[in-house]
């Protein structure tokens, strides 16, 4: 299984960006879909993160400004990010809860990591 992170950058302070991941490999069942987020200097942190069941969970500073989809369909989740503040600059890394076959236990994978930077 693996996760594919895709659509950081630079950006504007006020300006929008929307982060993709896409799981892909043997896939029997994906539970929870999230993205975390590391500072340089400091330790990973959640930001946001879907239920199988599609309920949003969001961290306190980007409630309001952030949003958080999946589609499972195609093992997708997505992140648009708005009115971005430089201190959301970081690393973005993609999270999902996945089990690969029934007979297998739940696992946590996670993607490369994208790079945010909010700068004018």
């Amino acid at each position: 299984v693996q996760l594919q992170a895709s659509g950081g950058g630079l950006v504007q302070p006020g300006g929008s960006l929307r982060l993709s991941c896409a799981a892909s490999g043997t896939i029997d069942n994906i539970d929870v879909m999230g993205w975390y987020r590391q500072a340089p200097g400091k330790e990973r942190k959640l930001v946001a993160r879907v239920s199988s069941g599609g309920v949003p969970d969001y961290a306190a500073p980007v409630k309001g400004r952030f949003t958080i989809s999946r589609d499972d369909a195609r093992n997708t989740v997505t992140l648009q990010m708005n009115s971005l503040k430089p201190e959301d600059t970081a690393v973005y890394y993609c999270n999902a809860h996945i089990r690969r076959e029934r007979w297998y236990g739940w696992e946590d994978y996670w993607g490369q990591g994208t790079l945010v930077t909010v700068s004018s």
